[in-house]
Order: structure tokens, then sequence, then C-alpha cells
């Protein structure tokens, strides 16, 4: 899942007096990805090493000059290129310290921008649509720039790729409401026009991106309305076609961003790799009103997979480098690091954790995608069908309602009125029917609880959730609901069903669970099989007394000598009294809700940041519960029992290396966790013994292994004598 890390200031700005300019021309990439090259609206270009966050060096045109284009890298001369009063251009070296004193020609048509890429000599672009390498127009100054746009078509934007020794200038132009493509290739220069689709009457893109993949180039561009097309050329056998004759350009819905009740202002869609894009300036779906965000979404799956609320005014501005989101935002271009790793489904919907039998894993949250690409009809599987409510079992005789009706009902009806018509049309529809509406019937279920404190259905959100068919992306708000209202069996349903709840809920999850009185969880209803595990793990006292998964508490007190990690002191010694028994430090219920918190997927990255809000009490009382898990566990060969929901002890010993992770030092410094400390100490070393002793059978099985092959025929009666060393 990509990730947005946490990023820093690179420089201030100073925005024009109108605030609707960042006051920023462009950012460019130079000599490596630790160097970029900033220049602003007016007269100023400004070398950064972007780790160290400061200038290197900075150069500047004279009062009444005006630089008009981004100033670009040539890394073939190691030269800085840039473009002053539109037709005058000027290169220097870094070592350069006076711009009027370095190498500058006047070229006799107006600049549009001076483009440069690794591996490509730099070109330039003529306002009207022409394009010449820089070298050959050095060369000739004053050379006839010819006139390729037709009258009153301006171009909006533009970009240079070097694609298998291929050269391309890209730009988009604008003429009366029509917005053009042009793909100009280099050597053999060749120039294609073509014609995009128009969207509603008066609006035009706000952005556009382009990538090359598999001799294609992909072309992104963003609307007002928050529609996020894309459109594909291929580049190979580019035609010599005149620019004139506009071929259609077919494009493909990606993305509808939320954009509230208006447009889009000042927006971007930025290209970041295969599936993934960034957009800033768009609303953050969960956050109301207001476009300071930078998000990040995965185009495969219509998900939004990280989001970063960006202080001060937004420009729509938006550069990126080496996994470096550079964006003007307020009075400052702040670097934003980011992750795409590789897109799967398993990696959208979240990191499972839960090895466990095929009967006890939760049924598909969506139907095979076999059963929707050839038809077959998808059956419940019998384990959805135990945990249904009565409820969805009814007669075919309930007066029908469509899902637009009840939609509508939800508004303004009685929550008996909404429960009993949601409950009619879930038990008339059919699995595949039913996906569809279910998010739709969910969140208007959530937005109307949350606008009317007296409106709360906890049975028929119960029953849509058992449906499988719902998930946190699609009904976001939902797990915050039942958290609010205290509906602990609702948010135990949600952490079973749903594969995508975010880490940042499941810590919100656990702070509720862990801080819950012991009293009140006991009074709770929750899901069987859950608690059944819990009453048979606290049934007996004490399990067999035996060594089991390397860890017993009587073995550390009768060995003296560790294998590994040599004898302990008397002091220690004294520490390791073994218990007269395993009391779980919670209540039954309680350890029920928290199991879940153990079972529910996630990613170390993210959830480490928001486990350090949990208090020190909370983290020691935590604890101490995985500790008697793990003991109880060790003392029993078998404890999770076919057919109960409970956690494996990998999941156990993972919550312990993260908590210790995010609280280490406030654990040191807690008295009341010495004890416990000490405990884990001795869970650790249990563990190194096991794996030491594992390590010697694996030699002896090795060396067995290897007499297979030299054994020799013998009689009918033999003796065999095998040694282990």
């Amino acid at each position: 899942m990509a990730a947005l890390y946490e990023g820093y200031t690179l420089c201030g700005l100073v925005p024009a007096l109108n605030q609707s300019h960042s006051g920023i021309q462009g950012v460019e990439e130079e000599r490596d990805s630790d160097h970029v090259v900033v220049t602003d609206s007016t007269r100023c270009v400004t070398l950064y090493k972007v780790s160290d966050q400061k200038p290197l060096s900075s150069w500047a045109v004279k009062q009444g000059q005006t630089l008009t284009c981004p100033t670009v890298y040539n890394s073939q001369t190691k030269e800085y290129v840039a473009v002053s009063d539109s037709k005058v251009i000027r290169i220097w070296k870094e070592e350069d310290i006076l711009l009027d004193k370095t190498f500058k020609a006047t070229v006799s048509s107006e600049v549009w921008r001076v483009h440069s890429a690794p591996g490509g000599e730099p070109v330039v672009l003529f306002q009207r649509g022409a394009v010449r390498l820089l070298d050959s127009l050095l060369s000739a100054p004053q050379q006839h720039i010819e006139e390729v746009l037709p009258q009153e078509e301006t171009i909006r934007w533009s970009t240079y790729i070097v694609a298998e020794s291929q050269q391309f200038v890209i730009f988009t132009t604008e003429q009366k409401g029509c917005n053009f493509l042009y793909l100009q290739r280099l050597n053999p220069n060749t120039l294609q026009r073509y014609r995009l689709e128009r969207e509603e009457p008066g609006l035009s893109p706000l952005s556009f991106s382009a990538s090359y993949r598999d001799k294609h180039l992909c072309l992104l561009y963003l609307y007002p309305n928050g529609r996020v097309y894309q459109s594909v050329v291929s580049l190979r056998g580019l035609g010599a076609e005149e620019a004139g004759q506009a071929l259609p350009l077919p494009r493909s819905l990606l993305l509808v961003l939320p954009v509230g009740e208006g447009l889009l202002e000042a927006a971007s869609a930025l290209v970041l790799d295969e599936v993934h894009i960034a957009v800033v300036g768009v609303p953050h779906p969960s956050a109301g009103a207001g476009n300071d965000f930078l998000c990040i979404w995965n185009t495969n799956f219509q998900t939004l997979q990280a989001g970063k609320e960006m202080a001060g005014k937004i420009y729509g501005q938006i550069w990126s480098f080496s996994n470096k989101l550079f964006i003007p935002h307020g009075k400052t271009l702040s670097v934003n690091p980011y992750e795409c790793p590789k897109s799967s489904l398993a990696s959208a919907l979240g990191k499972l954790r839960q090895t466990k039998s095929e009967e006890s894993r939760a049924a598909a949250s969506v139907p095979s995608w076999n059963n929707l690409l050839h038809g077959d009809k998808a059956q419940p599987s019998r384990a959805a069908e135990t945990r249904k409510t009565r409820t969805t079992r009814k007669t075919q005789s309930t007066p029908s309602s469509t899902t637009d009706q009840v939609l509508e009902l939800i508004k303004t009806a009685a929550a008996e009125e909404v429960q009993r018509e949601v409950d009619g049309l879930i038990s008339r529809s059919d699995v595949l029917e039913l996906q569809p509406s279910v998010g739709q019937l969910a969140s208007s279920l959530v937005s109307r609880s949350l606008t009317d404190p007296a409106f709360y259905t906890p049975s028929t959100l119960a029953q849509l959730v058992h449906t499988r068919s719902l998930c946190h992306s699609v009904c976001p708000g939902l797990v915050l609901l039942a958290l609010e209202k205290k509906d602990y069996f609702l948010c135990q349903l949600c952490m079973q069903f749903f594969p995508d709840i975010p880490e940042a809920i499941t810590c919100a999850c656990l702070k509720a669970f862990i801080s819950l009185p012991d009293v009140d969880a006991e009074k709770l209803s929750l899901e069987p099989d859950s608690v059944s595990f819990m009453e048979t793990l606290t049934a007996g006292q004490r399990g067999p007394t035996g060594l089991q998964n390397g860890f017993s508490p009587t073995s550390c007190d009768e060995e003296r000598t560790d294998p590994v990690g040599g004898g302990g002191t008397k002091e220690e010694d004294k520490e390791k009294s073994t218990p007269a028994e395993q009391i779980c430090p919670v209540g039954l219920h309680k350890a029920v809700l928290l199991n879940e918190v153990l079972m529910t997927a996630y990613s170390d990255t993210f959830l480490l940041p928001h486990l350090k809000d949990l208090s020190s009490q909370d983290v020691v009382l935590f604890l101490q519960y995985l500790s008697y898990l793990y003991v109880k566990y060790s003392q029993d060969a078998s404890p999770q029992m076919h057919g109960l929901r409970s956690p494996n002890q990998s999941q156990i010993m993972d919550w312990v290396g993260l908590l210790l992770d995010a609280h280490f030092l406030v654990l040191v410094m807690t008295p009341e966790a010495k004890g416990l400390l000490l405990d884990l100490h001795r869970f650790v070393k249990s563990q190194v013994r096991l794996v030491f002793e594992l390590g010697k059978i694996e030699g002896s099985l090795e060396e067995l292994n290897k007499m297979k092959g030299k054994k020799t025929d013998v009689g009918q009666y033999s003796i065999e004598v095998i040694e282990l060393f």
C-alpha cells in the first residue's frame, strides 16, 4: 500500500499579491536526486540540496528583467539554461556568479519552455508550437521559426520524454474550448495532432501528466468536476500528417474524485507509477469541506491509500523526483517523501496476518473473479449462513421496496420502520444483486445516525456487515460510529469481516477496548465462537506441566546453564519464581475484544505511529494480557480449537514486539513494568533455546538422510547402530 512519510520545508515562498500564484515557476531535478533547481516567478534561480534543506547557489537577472520559464539543467554539459523576457536564452555554470556576464542569445520568436531530460539534448519549445534542439538554435539564434499552431490556439502544458533513444516533445493546447494534444518526435521529425474529447461545456483540464510505458504515451488529465481521464497513444511509427489534421483521441475514466458541491479551482493530478497517482488540491473523502490535502490514489482498485493535510493555500502545483513530491502551499515549498510498492489485490486489502484453517477462515468480501467472469451464481458459504441473524430468513411475502425507495426512507423514517424495510430488502436479494447496494445502505444509515443522535439501528448495521459485501473503504464511518455508540459487538463484527481497516482505526478500537471496565464488558453480547475460546482457555488454571513449544514456567528455574546465553546470576534466579497459577489480567469479554485486535490485518510501518498514543498503563495491561496468552499457549500443545475464533502464537509475539518498539523507553522507566519485562525476557530466552535445540535436531536428521544414500544390502537379520553427535 502506498504511504506518505513525514515531510519537511525546502524553502519559503513569496506568493503573488493576489495570492493566486505560489511565486514558483518550476522545480527541476539537477545532477542527482538530492539536488533541485527552483525558479521563482520573477528574477531568481536557486540550487538546493534537498537532504540538507539549504541553498547551495543562487542567481538573479537584473532589475527590470524577468525569467519567463523554469530553469533546467543540461546533464551533458553541466550547465543551466533559462529564458528571460521570452526571447533571451541564458546559459551558465555553477561557478558563475553574475548572470549578466554569462552567455546569452536572443532568438527571433517567443519561447514557451526549455525542456531537458537525462540522456537527451535540451530542446526549446516556442509559443507557436515550433521545436528546436538547443545547439541547433544557438548556432543561428535569429533563424526563422515557423508557426505550427493555428490562430487563437495557445499552449497550456508541455513535457519532454526520452524513450529508447527517441526524443519526444509533448504539449497540449486550447482553442475556443477545444483541447488538443501534439506529439513532436525529433530525428526524424514527425508531428501528430489529436483532439481530446470534450467534457461538460465550459470545463477545461486543470492539469496534465504524462508517462511512458510499453512503447505508449499515457496522458493523465484532471477536470474541475473531479474526473480523472487517461488517454493512451502509441509512439510507434508516428505519421508525418499535417498538424491541422486532428485525430480523435479516445479516453477512459480512471477516477471520480470527491469535489463537494462546487468545482475545483487549483488542483493537480500527477502520475507516480502504473497504478498510483498523486492528487493535490482535492478534498479528502472523509474530511468534509476544504481542499488542503495531498492524496495518493490507486487507480486499479479505486482506493485512497494515503492522505496528508497541507497547511495554507494550495496552488495546484506538484512535482515529483526520486520518490519525493514537491508542493508549494501557504508560504512554504515542502518536500513529501512517498512510497508506492507494487500493487496487488492483497496489498490493497491490507496485510493479512491470520493463518487459520479453511473452516474458520472468513469468506471473501466480494464474489470470486471466476464467478463474475463466467456468470456462475455465487453461493453463500455455510459459515456465513450460520452467522446470519434470524431476521435474514424471512418469507418472500414481505412487501417489496426498491433500493432507491429504501434509501429515501432512511433519510426521514423512524428507526423501526427503516430496520423493517432494510431487513426485507436483504432477505429478498441475491448475493450478487445485493453487492452494489449494501454500501449505499450502510453509508446512508451511518450518515443519518451521525446527524440524528436519536436514530441508530445496530441490528440492521450488523446484518449488513454479515452479508460480507461491505468493507471499510466502502463505508469508512461505520467503525467510528460503532465506537461512538459503544456498540462493541458491531466493532467486533467489522474487525472480523473487514479486511481493510486502517491502522488508525485499529488503534482507536484498541484504546476503547482496553479502557472498557470489566464490569461493563461482561454485560456485552459478543460473537459466540470467540467467547467459547476464552472460556476454554481460562477454564483450567493450569495446563500440562511438561515443556511445550520450548517454554515452561518451571524450566527456567531448573536449568542453571543456558546453552547459548550462559548461566544466570543468583539475583536473576530470584526473579524467576514461578507463580502459583496464571490468572487472566482482564475480564473474559474484554479479552475477547482484545483478541479481535490481535487478529486484525495491519502493516508495521503504519501501525507503530498510532501505538505511541497509548498510555503507559494501557501498554502495561496489554502486555500483561499478551504474556498471559503466551504462557497459556506454551502450557497447552493445542490451545486453538477448530471452529473457535482465536489468535495464533505468531500474532501474539508480533504484537509484543510492536508494543516494545513503540514504548520501550516508557516501559524501562515504569516501575510497574519491571517484572513484566523480566517475564518477556524469559520468553525470548525460551524461544532462543527452542531454536537452538531444533537446530541440533535438524543436524541429526540431515546426517540420517545422508546415511540412507550409503545404506548397503543386509540380510534378513541384522543389527544396525546409529550414533548421533
